[in-house]
């Protein structure tokens, strides 16, 4: 099931420096993008914590899917789950966070919130499907990462010290947009991202 944390500003979290690393090339299995922060002072893990990302399933989780997120210590689920059935698969996985999407509707929905405010590893993610419906300052509440998902279009990016990520979608396919997830690693205060096209 869904995971519910405070939903308060943090700003006890030292300030950080960061290294970036963006690129984009063809694995032999699938085509990855990577994006690594770094943060000095922060909460030290003696083990890493790896986060599966996935979005807009819309009722649908592939094989391919369920492969990369095994092994995860926990899954968000971005929003537009539309079904309980997928967060049931995820949860076989690993404890699941997940928001609620725009075509997320009927009794089972009501239990998934718009937003929700986790902490990893020291690290603070807030989730919301909608990132125009982003209703806090990243910076001032000390969040580090957000995700978001309803473009479906893939993203990742820094800005202002604060990783952006748009896992992109997951489920049936729309117009000529990749099918995708996403997977964070938090080792010793460092951040790293990436995002995996899965095969049709």
């Amino acid at each position: 099931m869904a995971t519910g944390t405070a939903r308060q500003a943090h700003s006890d979290r030292p300030v950080a420096s960061f290294f970036v690393v963006l690129e984009n090339e063809r694995m032999d299995r699938k085509n990855e993008t990577s994006l690594v922060q770094g943060a000095h002072g922060d909460h030290v893990n003696s083990k890493p914590i790896r986060i599966g990302v996935i979005s807009d399933t819309h009722n649908l989780v592939r094989p391919g899917a369920l492969a990369l997120l095994q092994g995860c210590d926990h899954i968000v689920h971005a929003g537009d789950v539309c079904g309980p059935d997928v967060l049931a698969q995820l949860a076989t996985l690993a404890p699941v966070t997940a928001v609620r999407g725009n075509n997320d509707v009927g009794p089972w929905a009501q239990s998934l919130r718009e937003s929700e405010l986790i902490r990893l590893g020291g690290v603070y993610i807030y989730v919301v499907h909608d990132l125009a419906q982003l209703d806090i300052d990243p910076q001032a509440a000390g969040v580090q990462i957000i995700v978001s998902g309803p473009s479906h279009q893939p993203g990742l990016e820094e800005a202002n010290g604060v990783l952006y990520l748009n896992p992109g979608i997951a489920g049936p396919r729309r117009f000529k947009l990749p099918i995708s997830l996403a997977e964070i690693t938090i080792d010793n205060g460092n951040i790293a991202a990436h995002l995996h096209a899965l095969s049709m």
